[in-house]
């Protein structure tokens, strides 16, 4: 049995968090069922387009994704809405769902009784915690994407195999791991050879905008703490290794980013190969982890699945 969903997700202790949802029927969420021969390949595009929408609304960047035959990986990089006047909000939420009509006259800037005023500001309070919550992004997400594939289906039921799986990640070794083993899915699926031709992947999307910033997409889109061309260098070198064999290594010629977060090039294959989607609930190092626990009223131990990353 995992952790409880409060243990898994602690912001004050680290923004970056891995998610992963998984299809729970035979029929593919994205791709082709071979046994029908109906394509499902313009379900990934729902995904990308939903998550993007989100992450304009939500106080929730995307730092990476992949988009599978039957599951999607994000990382996800949580910011904080407690800069986030009223209004603003209000309208955020308004993307989503509907508003109480005392909401809507707020934003209409009308007259209000202070019992009204007291109201709405308590709403808001709610709104802006459920606006920087993972949990609030990924029902969003979910739900959406279930119900428009039930629809096209013409069926009922669940369309996802369970909540969806989190890692926390504590530093930017464990942020750079993630990102690049989720964006190298693909290729270690035998579905791309390269980065540049692996669909529905945020590297791929990057590589396409020749953006000189490594940004997360979301509302401010912020830079993460690496830059495009070091990030790339790093997913093709190992992108190649991984093709040409599993169990190879690093080449010599490594990015200096690897220099400045203190990974070994001959472990970095080795690490990025032991990265586990299931059952690990937080990535880092050993004093990272116990903190972690701290934070979230756990004991550090084994039985825990907390994944020190490999020295």
């Amino acid at each position: 049995m995992g952790l409880a969903r409060k243990y898994q997700i602690c912001v004050e202790e680290t923004p970056y968090y891995h998610v992963i949802s998984r299809c729970v029927r035979r029929a593919f969420l994205c791709g082709e069922d071979s046994v029908t021969g109906f394509s499902f390949e313009h379900r990934r595009n729902w995904i990308v387009q939903r998550m993007k929408y989100l992450a304009k609304l939500f106080a929730v960047d995307a730092c990476s994704y992949a988009v599978m035959s039957n599951h999607f990986h994000l990382v996800l990089k949580v910011n904080s809405t407690s800069g986030w006047s009223e209004k603003r909000t209000l309208i955020a939420w308004a993307g989503l769902f509907h508003l109480p009509l005392l909401c809507e006259r707020y934003i209409r800037g009308e007259y209000m009784t202070k019992p009204e005023l007291v109201y709405v500001i308590r709403q808001t309070d709610i709104y802006r915690k459920r606006l920087m919550s993972i949990s609030w992004f990924m029902k969003c997400l979910n739900e959406y994407i279930a119900k428009r594939a039930n629809t096209e289906d013409n069926c009922t039921g669940h369309f996802w195999e369970s909540r969806f799986k989190s890692q926390a990640l504590l530093d930017e070794r464990a942020l750079l791991t993630c990102m690049a083993y989720v964006d190298l899915n693909p290729i270690r699926a035998c579905m791309a050879k390269t980065p540049e031709s692996s669909d529905y992947t945020s590297v791929q999307e990057r590589i396409k905008s020749k953006n000189t910033k490594l940004l997360t997409f979301g509302y401010g889109d912020e830079e993460l703490p690496y830059s495009l061309s070091a990030y790339l260098d790093l997913v093709d070198l190992t992108g190649r290794a991984i093709v040409a064999n599993k169990h190879g290594y690093i080449p010599p010629e490594l990015p200096e980013i690897l220099l400045r977060l203190h990974l070994n090039p001959d472990t970095w294959l080795d690490e990025l190969n032991n990265f586990k989607s299931i059952g690990i609930t937080a990535v880092g190092t050993v004093e990272q982890l116990k903190g972690f626990c701290k934070q979230v009223g756990k004991e550090f131990a084994i039985g825990l699945k907390l994944k020190p990353a490999l020295e």
